[in-house]
């Protein structure tokens, strides 16, 4: 029996289209049909959405390694969220009745290994005294986009729970990975040497009116 905690795919894609859906309705691991604008699809969608942007996100500090190796670290992490991600969306795709003991899942050891790294690399960065504004580089906006899109998909599974089963390490897994990205964004801007921008409200139009 192999030691891995989880069991491998067991798919064949041999064409993209079924024409199952055509009628507005999707399978859950289950079997069951139900509407694609249902809640449960909201939740694993936007997880799936989320690992779209981590994955330029990746991109992007693979091309930037070649001048900064330490983002070769960076992007190796977001590798594995991303498989981490669709961990979550098996359990997601799936009611509580049907789950397997060893469909693939997020558990406290994700949610563990993310802190250990903000600690990490929080230890780099100098404490703010204002929120960031994203944009300070490319990478840095990407890793920002994807944070509120983490958000975004938490917020969606908080309002699923109210209604129906969800592992609460899948709503914890989105709460700290949102806090990852912010510190990744943080960190890029460091090793690259680039400056935050930080919030300042009087350089909003109604600041800059001169009262004279």
């Amino acid at each position: 029996m192999s030691h891995d905690p989880f069991n491998s795919p067991r798919l064949a894609i041999n064409r993209v289209y079924t024409r199952q859906g055509d009628a507005g309705e999707t399978g859950l691991v289950g079997g069951q049909r139900v509407p694609k604008d249902g809640p449960r699809i909201d939740a694993y969608g936007t997880v799936d959405e989320l690992n779209s942007f981590l994955g330029i996100a990746r991109a992007t500090a693979n091309q930037l390694a070649a001048q900064e190796p330490r983002l070769a670290l960076l992007a190796a992490i977001l590798l594995r969220v991303q498989h981490e991600l669709f961990n979550l969306g098996s359990i997601l795709a799936t009611l509580p009745e049907d789950v397997h003991p060893r469909q693939p899942r997020v558990t406290a050891a994700e949610i563990a290994q993310l802190e250990t790294e903000m600690d990490a690399m929080n230890e780099d960065l100098a404490p703010l005294r204002s929120f960031v504004l994203p944009g300070g580089s490319r990478l840095e906006a990407e890793l920002h986009v994807g944070r509120t899109v983490c958000r975004r998909a938490e917020r969606i599974l908080v309002a699923l729970a109210r209604s129906e089963s969800v592992p609460p390490d899948a709503i914890r897994y989105l709460n700290r990975l949102s806090d990852s990205l912010f510190v990744w964004s943080r960190w890029a801007n460091h090793l690259t040497g680039t400056p935050e921008t930080l919030w300042e409200p009087n350089q909003s139009a109604s600041g800059r009116v001169d009262n004279g």
